[in-house]
């Protein structure tokens, strides 16, 4: 993989794969009225965007994705070309594979709206919340055969489990934690949203312009959390070859605002599913890499939290220069087989 290439990949810009073998996506908008967050605030219409792959028919699969993306950002070749095409283990063909854009993601509602930083201050049950709502309310859905995610979807996903226990078959976090947003994690995304917010430009969120430091700022959050050290030193084992992609990182064509930015990632705050897991019923596969930077294993927290779920199991991805860390998951050949033997084992309700 060239420099460039990474940068793609570790920057999360991702692009839409266009794979001959599952159907295209479908796109509609739910309207949720008077939704509440958990401040207290309510919003008169809640727009809530998804993409839907496959027939209403099939065995409906929720698929949530990561901070700052979309269900789009799925639709990768690495992703989505490894797990909705004929044959494989979420095949479109006998799944209807539906992709939520959360809570202030993609065309969902969001600060850049207009509201800017007047927009409520949205957390991470707020976003399950507008997502069950979209399942059970705008598609009519009782029960789900899996609900899946992958970094901020992988949170999303053990909430889900513990909060709506009878609502899904199976549950596969993965790119993520059953414990609180403590640590390296979250002081390095404080860290990230200080960047922004204390920038001149940024001007309390009533910007005239973007504020020149997030550009910077995210490619600083994405290298020291994601890549994977053993990926990075086949990369760049040398000094001009780091600068090389250093460059062509902060070169890369950034169009986030920086409200809906900063409220994105300061959704996972009050991030704390512990006094949920007890309540998960569903069979759960938690798919993690060795590498990854904001969930290392080496803490024992994970496993100790799941002690605390009654049908769950741990597969972790093994470390190499094949493997990039946080985005490991990302790449669904590394669990796919483990996931398909997976599901063929889950009771169909």
């Amino acid at each position: 993989m060239g420099a460039a290439a990474a940068a793609l990949l570790f920057t999360a810009l991702f692009t839409t794969a266009h794979a001959a073998d599952y159907p295209a996506p479908k796109e509609a908008t739910y309207v949720v009225k008077d939704f509440r967050f958990h401040t207290g605030e309510v919003m008169p219409e809640l727009r809530l965007h998804y993409r839907t792959i496959g027939e209403p028919t099939g065995q409906p699969v929720v698929m949530l994705h990561g901070t700052g993306g979309s269900g789009a950002s799925m639709l990768t070749p690495d992703f989505a070309g490894e797990l909705f095409g004929a044959g494989q283990p979420l095949d479109a063909r006998k799944y209807f594979i539906i992709l939520p854009d959360a809570i202030g993601h993609g065309k969902s509602s969001k600060p850049s709206d207009g509201l800017r930083a007047k927009f409520p201050k949205y957390s991470s049950e707020d976003m399950v919340d507008g997502q069950y709502r979209l399942i059970t309310e705008g598609l009519g859905l009782k029960r789900v055969r899996l609900v899946m995610g992958n970094s901020m979807g992988g949170m999303h996903t053990w909430i889900w489990g513990g909060k709506y226990p009878d609502a899904m078959d199976a549950l596969v976090p993965m790119a993520s934690q059953p414990t609180e947003m403590a640590a390296r994690n979250w002081m390095l995304r404080r860290l990230m949203i200080e960047m922004i917010r204390q920038d001149p430009g940024y001007a309390n969120g009533d910007y005239a312009e973007q504020p020149k430091s997030m550009r910077l700022a995210n490619v600083f959050y994405a290298t020291a959390t994601s890549g994977g050290t053993l990926a990075y030193q086949m990369l760049a084992p040398t000094r001009a070859m780091a600068d090389k992609m250093v460059e062509d990182r902060l070169a890369v064509n950034f169009n986030a605002d920086a409200n809906d930015f900063i409220y994105a990632w300061e959704s996972s705050g009050g991030y704390n599913p512990t006094q949920l897991l007890e309540r998960i019923t569903a069979p759960l596969l938690f798919i993690n890499a060795a590498d990854d930077e904001r969930n290392p294993p080496e803490t024992g927290v994970t496993e100790l939290a799941m002690t605390h779920v009654k049908n769950g199991r741990l597969f972790l991805i093994p470390a190499s220069d094949e493997t990039r860390g946080h985005g490991t998951t990302a790449m669904a050949r590394f669990y796919a087989d483990e996931l398909g033997a997976f599901l063929a084992k889950v009771p169909e309700n």
